[in-house]
């Protein structure tokens, strides 16, 4: 074919460049490494300082978050214990005002009458029954016969000085 400015053809004929494009290299600072086996692959000092760190580092906050759970599982069994406790304490305060109201009903007058009537077999007083004593007027209490006399504690000198200016 010859070049010519029309083609005959239906796809375009590509053009080449007059210069080569330059690949890219890759900076001075990166160093392809080759696969070496796991023997000969030397660790720094510093890498094992590094990993040793990063290994503490994630062993306490495992610990850290396995304590923050343990803790809040603990406020969940106490708060669910509460919790019951108020339940149980809501229940005893019912039990204990409806005792309270049969308490009452049983000390109502007319229930114990019945009661005295029905189950013991109790029944008023009549006038014949009923026994008068008579006391005389006289005063039952007596007067002390005996003087009484209180003795004060004192020390040992005044103990002295009473029993010389006494005599």
């Amino acid at each position: 074919m010859s070049r010519s400015r029309y083609e005959y053809s239906t796809s375009p004929r590509k053009l080449q460049p007059d210069y080569s494009p330059r690949k890219k290299t890759r900076s001075n600072n990166l160093h392809i490494v080759k696969d070496r086996p796991r023997q000969e692959v030397k660790i720094t000092k510093k890498q094992k300082d590094r990993r040793k760190k990063l290994t503490i580092m994630v062993a306490v906050i495992f610990l850290l978050l396995l304590t923050i759970s343990y803790r809040n599982s603990q406020i969940n069994e106490k708060f669910s214990e509460v919790q019951n406790l108020k339940k149980e304490l809501s229940s005893i305060q019912k039990e204990n005002e409806q005792l309270k109201v049969n308490i009452e009903n049983g000390l109502n007058l007319n229930n114990i009458e019945k009661l005295a009537k029905e189950k013991l077999g109790m029944q008023k007083l009549t006038n014949r029954q009923t026994l008068y004593v008579s006391l005389p007027k006289k005063d039952y209490v007596e007067p002390a016969s005996e003087e009484v006399k209180k003795e004060e504690n004192k020390n040992w000198l005044e103990k002295i000085i009473d029993s010389i200016f006494n005599k």
